[in-house]
């Protein structure tokens, strides 16, 4: 008697899922079907959306396409949205078909921008995340504004720097020059977590585009034409993008699983869940809770031979290997004008190398996943 195939399942498809369905097209694990779960069709490369955005790339460069992605590798695309998992049964639960059984899991659904449901209601509101949808819900609340147009960016981290300074590269192609760009950030500072050397150069860089930063301030409402902060400052805007720092996903907590205090799945340093031994959260989704680290792509890049090796041995057995988050790595932030600011030790730089640098990084991650992406080269990515 043949033994039923087993289910190694992934649930979303961000960096770290994606890695193991390229691994699986070359070498896939005997005895099993490989089944991928996504609500969207398509993965978008969160490196390429503010360049996307500033119209310095195709909208097709920064998308992998899902379908084609798991054909090459024989496995099973299921575009629809998790509602549960029955630990018991080792099923995920669907609300519009029938549940999906795993032998093993792995969660890689991301995050989203903390603090967006508070102000969800507003017609300002564009979250910037789900990102596959970011572009064109940015689009349908900019069009038919016939006036200079006021943007107000939530956030003062990395994505909301890159957000600002591409949008801005986008209305100068447009020739929308009396456009307003400014950034909310509830921090004394922008870009918290880089060197004191790499704030100011971005201080200086925002302050010379005309791009006014806002510190020290959360924003404790969205209506319908401004945004107001904790002091009571009322600031009058069109749109809202809101590029906060991560939050779990509403479907995480549907799972049921044990959690960190954000309500990301708590994970050993095998990045195995704490509550099942079969599930795994990566990237943003998970928590290694003996050494957490930053909500940062670079990290769920690092965990892509992790996971693939772990989930190989929890089908076939022997031993974990663990991940150690590295406690520095390249920086390179797109500030929308033909240069790149790179930071990495005591060296900051804003130059157009740097530019050239994050392009060829950023467009040799994601082609290994695309169509015409056929090589298998070991890719470190920022």
């Amino acid at each position: 008697m043949i033994a039923p195939a087993k289910h190694v399942v992934l649930l979303g498809t961000g960096h770290t899922n994606a890695h193991v369905v390229k691994q699986w097209a070359n070498d896939p694990i005997p005895g099993c079907e490989l089944i991928c779960i996504s609500k969207f069709p398509t993965a978008t490369y969160s490196g390429m959306l503010p360049g996307t955005l500033g119209q310095q790339f195709s909208d097709d460069e920064m998308r992998i396409d899902l379908r084609e992605l798991a054909d090459r590798a024989g496995a099973k695309l299921i575009l629809a949205d998790t509602c549960g998992l029955d630990l018991e049964s080792g099923e995920g639960l669907f609300s519009d078909r029938e549940s999906v059984s795993f032998s093993a899991l792995s969660i890689g659904v991301g995050s989203m921008p903390a603090g967006w449901q508070e102000h969800a209601e507003s017609p300002l509101m564009v979250p910037i995340k789900p990102m596959q949808t970011f572009l064109r819900r940015l689009e349908e609340r900019l069009q038919g504004l016939d006036r200079p147009i006021r943007v107000a960016v939530v956030g003062g981290g990395v994505a909301g720097i890159e957000i600002a300074c591409c949008l801005q590269e986008q209305f100068r192609k447009r020739e929308q020059k009396q456009n307003t760009i400014e950034i909310h950030t509830s921090s004394d500072h922008v870009a918290d977590g880089m060197t004191d050397r790499s704030i100011v150069r971005i201080e200086n860089i925002l302050t010379d585009r005309h791009i006014a930063v806002h510190h020290g301030q959360s924003v404790t409402e969205v209506g319908e034409a401004e945004l107001v902060t904790e002091d009571g400052g009322r600031h009058s805007a069109d749109c809202v993008i809101w590029a906060t720092g991560a939050a779990a996903p509403p479907v995480l907590e549907k799972l049921g699983l044990q959690s960190d205090s954000r309500g990301f799945v708590a994970t050993s340093n095998t990045l195995q869940s704490l509550s099942d031994p079969r599930i795994f959260a990566v990237g943003d989704s998970g928590t290694v809770i003996e050494s957490p680290s930053p909500k940062a792509g670079v990290y769920a890049v690092r965990q892509c031979p992790i996971l693939w090796h772990n989930l190989r041995a929890s089908i076939t057995g022997g031993a974990m290997k663990t991940f150690s988050p590295q406690s520095d790595f390249l920086k390179l932030l797109n500030t929308g004008d033909g240069k790149a600011l790179l930071q990495y030790g005591w060296l900051t730089s804003h130059a157009r190398w740097c530019w050239t640098l994050k392009t060829w990084i950023d467009k040799r991650f994601v082609r290994e996943f695309q169509s015409n992406g056929n090589n298998e080269r070991d890719v470190q990515a920022t």
